[in-house]
């Protein structure tokens, strides 16, 4: 690789040649992405396999569930709680008033 004098460069030529590096950097990135992923979908079809059996329809993403409502505040309706991470004031209020989290239970 030769070696470049940036000294002789004005302002708008740096930022020229900053923006020019950036998008053959993102190209070289690409380029790189897609021969991986050439690669891998060769090596799943010498296997018997598509990358997609491999890695799912999601892209090898796994989908991140919700937990559905275990608690409902009977007095709001719209406040539920899954019974997971903090406790909701109105859970704290109603178990210092001896209530039990079964009072609260959504039926499903």
């Amino acid at each position: 690789m030769s070696d470049f004098d940036l000294s002789d460069l004005d302002l708008a030529e740096l930022k020229k040649l900053q923006k020019e590096t950036a998008a053959a950097i993102q190209n070289y990135e690409a380029r790189r992405r897609q021969e991986a992923l050439a690669a891998a979908e060769a090596a799943a079809k010498s296997a018997g396999y598509s990358l997609k059996d491999l890695i799912g329809a999601s892209g090898g993403k796994p989908s991140k569930s919700v937990n559905p409502p275990k608690y409902r505040n009977p007095a709001d309706e719209t406040q539920t709680w899954t019974g997971r991470g903090r406790q909701p004031q109105w859970i704290k209020d109603a178990l210092a008033a001896n209530k039990s989290l079964d009072d609260f239970l959504i039926a499903g």
